[in-house]
């Protein structure tokens, strides 16, 4: 299947959008693609006086603009997507992504389920689930934009069979392509084609009096471009430039998307536990995260723990902790305990033992108010456990099967840990790779999620363990064994990270200390690369999830459209046949 992506600029001359729409997709036709995706709002550019311009701007669905994309689609022999503002019922209107089938009628179409900024004044929210449309070629799926920056619509959509994502994008910042869309394909395992407009995304004359009200630089109010097609192993398949109109185009294999199987050969749809996801389908608590000091130094120490004698190992490492001064210093997942249960016959007993000596040694190097974070083997159980100078403050069991840590028997929850500086939640094992439980952490207050891991693939610290700081404005720190890995580009050593939040983030405010760089919410990177890799978090900084103007990043989820997220894939119905979109 060959697919396509068009960047272009709109204006608010819906006729001239029209005119520029068929333009485009006449200079895309010539790579005679399957599949063409253009970007959010191509009727008129998202600026209204108020919402009789709103509704004047809108489309009908039956009306001229559409039915003259729609004789596109059938004139190329060609699947397109196309989002537009749609009149409702009177005075209602929403942004409505709209497929059109190789013969020009109508497939499906999604309506948007996260708002962004004043969008919420205008537009009216989805009420329904986005459709699965079942094609020749597989599973296709559609939303636009704000719902893609967070993980809910897409990751539904996934469990419900979807193999490609079609994303309609109306953005100027440069989190879109760097992070977000490469991290929805990823951790779906799915096929995703990012539309992009280039071009001011406001009326040029009054782009200076916008730059100066919104305090965001007049050179960021334009759409940023970067379309691409990836693929679902994080793999950019091609990619338009920044703010520049054009096309790109690559072929695909549908039957290669959705099988998410881990490095270990562990499937993650399978090892999915709705159970313990319940509280993204509720609305948010008003006060799930508060307080939280500042600034909380960090250090993620490496060791070296294929030692033959890993009790020495431990007695080293435990007169090298006794020389640092971080506030947390965290270790990768069962430091020195590897080798044990690993060994024959998986001797979790000798496992065990190491795991007391681990934790008293620590514990007798810490400082007062000190902390550190591993994980260590109890039985049959696999723990990251938070360990102060008294021994072990706090345990967190493994949540989800992976078949690398097998025996290890599973926590029936995720539980908060209370600091003097904040709230925490441990991830260890294949914890992280779940963008559900990141979430959870989220809504239960956590400043920070902690990961005592060893990274299997590439696109975990690439794109995953980002995201999840990100799209939850929650600071995250995760230890690794440095590990050789194949990443999109490259074959490359891959480990751990800080992920730090900014005190900037909000739009439209004026942000204290830095300026406006293109980037809403990509967190402060701080990669592990040495022995001990040193750096901040800022606890405080994660009270604040409010992005813009009535975008808050967990109290505006789409809480209500997210039941698809408790149930496991294989008990949901499966997608209607042909062209029938399942509603």
């Amino acid at each position: 299947m060959r697919v396509a992506a068009l960047q272009f600029a709109s204006t608010l001359d819906v006729e001239d959008n029209l005119q520029t729409c068929l333009q485009m997709i006449d200079k895309a036709a010539v790579c005679q693609p399957d599949l063409m995706v253009l970007p959010e709002f191509c009727n008129a550019l998202s600026w209204y006086q108020d919402q009789a311009h709103a509704w004047q701007l809108a489309l009908d669905i039956d009306g001229e603009f559409l039915q003259s994309i729609a004789k596109k689609a059938a004139q190329y022999n060609s699947f397109i997507v196309i989002n537009v503002s749609l009149r409702r019922q009177h005075p209602d209107i929403t942004v409505t992504s709209v497929m059109f089938d190789k013969n020009g009628q109508i497939l499906a179409t999604a309506d948007k389920q996260t708002l962004m900024g004043h969008e919420n004044t205008f537009f009216k929210r989805a009420d329904q689930l986005s459709p699965i449309v079942v094609s020749e070629y597989g599973n296709l799926a559609m939303f636009p934009c704000r719902d893609g920056v967070t993980c809910e619509t897409p990751r539904g959509l996934a469990i419900r069979g979807a193999q490609l994502f079609c994303d309609s994008l109306n953005s100027f910042a440069l989190d879109e392509a760097a992070l977000h869309v490469p991290a929805r394909a990823v951790e779906n395992g799915v096929y995703l084609v990012a539309a992009n407009k280039t071009g001011a995304l406001i009326p040029e004359q009054i782009l200076e009096e916008v730059a100066h009200a919104t305090n965001i630089p007049k050179q960021y109010l334009y759409g940023a471009g970067e379309s691409q097609i990836v693929a679902p192993d994080g793999r950019v398949l091609a990619k338009a430039p920044y703010n520049e109109p054009g096309f790109i185009y690559a072929d695909v294999d549908l039957h290669s998307a959705r099988s998410m199987q881990r490095a270990d050969k562990s499937q993650v749809f399978n090892n999915r536990r709705p159970e313990l996801y319940q509280d993204i389908a509720k609305p948010a608590l008003a006060e799930y995260c508060q307080g939280g000091d500042k600034q909380v130094s960090v250090g993620l120490l490496q060791v070296d723990d294929k030692t033959i004698d890993p009790l020495l190992g431990i007695s080293q490492l435990k007169r090298r902790i006794r020389d640092l001064n971080e506030q947390l210093i965290v270790l990768p997942e069962l430091c020195f305990l590897k080798q044990a249960y690993a060994a024959g016959a998986n001797d979790l007993a000798t496992a065990g033992k190491l795991s007391d000596v681990l934790v008293r040694e620590i514990a007798a190097s810490l400082k007062p108010e000190q902390y550190l974070v591993t994980s260590i083997v109890h039985f049959k159980q696999h723990k990251a456990v938070l360990i102060d100078d008294s021994g072990i403050r706090f345990s967190q069991r493994q949540l989800h099967h992976c078949n690398r840590l097998a025996w290890s028997e599973l926590a029936d929850e995720l539980k908060i840990c209370r600091l003097p500086w904040g709230n925490v939640a441990l991830l260890t094992g294949d914890d992280v790779c779940y963008p559900e439980l990141a979430k959870v952490a989220a809504l239960k207050g956590a400043h920070a999620i902690v990961c005592p891991i060893d990274i299997q693939q590439a696109w975990e610290a690439d794109y995953g363990l980002l995201s999840r700081s990100a799209e939850n404005r929650i600071n995250v720190i995760a230890c690794s064994r440095d590990n050789q890995l194949q990443s999109q580009t490259s074959r490359h050593t891959v480990a751990g990270l800080i992920a730090a939040l900014p005190y900037d983030f909000t739009l439209m405010s004026t942000w204290q200390k830095r300026q406006f760089d293109g980037h809403i919410n990509y967190p402060i990177v701080t990669r592990q690369n040495s022995e001990l890799t040193s750096g901040f978090i800022y606890p405080n900084a994660a009270t604040n999830k409010l992005m813009s103007a009535d975008t808050d990043l967990l109290s505006q989820r789409p809480w209500q459209l997210s039941d698809t997220l408790m149930k496991k894939a294989e008990s949901l119905p499966k997608v209607k046949e042909a062209s029938l979109c399942e509603q």
